[in-house]
């Protein structure tokens, strides 16, 4: 059997017709629960914050956003701290151009964005895999062993190096199924 990363945005039908029999499951911050829990908008909590000994965020996406500098604004701890799954994109119309990410939060280094994909965002996402999901994972293994199964996302881009479109977690969950991770630069743990 084999997992499939899809487009949310493609039709249900559409999906329908090119994975038939597959099991459908939403892993965006609009899916259902049990599934929404592996989006990186949901707030597990106690995140540890690569780079940053000590601290911790609520989501993987909120970590993220609260370490992006812009032109025109720096960190954002305030990100760290958001639980409603909402309210935390920081965008280049509000704020001027994304310069990179600030290696940690006391940190002088910008990151490059496929750094930062590998010092910020993969630390942070694997270690939600490893600490909080760890039941989802084992269902979506168990319905992979009985029928091919289809994840959900926005983006579809699994690969860290590819900076033409956004990194698809989902892309990343069927990676640590397949137990194919990306090469990451290991940050202990805060």
């Amino acid at each position: 059997m084999a997992v499939h990363v899809v487009s949310r945005r493609r039709g249900a039908v559409g999906i329908a017709k090119a994975h038939p029999g597959a099991v459908v499951v939403d892993v965006t911050s609009k899916g259902p629960l049990p599934w929404v829990r592996l989006s990186p908008f949901f707030p597990h909590g106690g995140i540890p914050l690569p780079l940053s000994p000590g601290m911790t965020g609520e989501s993987v996406e909120g970590i993220w956003q609260a370490l992006k500098v812009f032109d025109a604004a720096d960190v954002d701890l305030g990100k760290l701290r958001v639980t409603s799954m909402g309210g935390l994109k920081r965008t280049v119309r509000r704020f001027g151009a994304v310069r990179g990410h600030r290696a940690g939060v006391e940190g002088g280094e910008l990151l490059a964005y496929e750094v930062a994909r590998r010092r910020i965002y993969l630390p942070a996402y694997r270690w939600v895999l490893e600490n909080r999901v760890g039941a989802e994972l084992d269902e979506l293994r168990a319905l992979d062993g009985r029928q091919d199964v289809v994840l959900l996302d926005y983006t579809t881009n699994g690969d860290v190096a590819d900076l033409s479109s956004p990194l698809s977690h989902a892309a990343l969950v069927r990676r640590w199924l397949e137990d194919d991770w990306p090469e990451e630069v290991m940050v202990p743990a805060g």
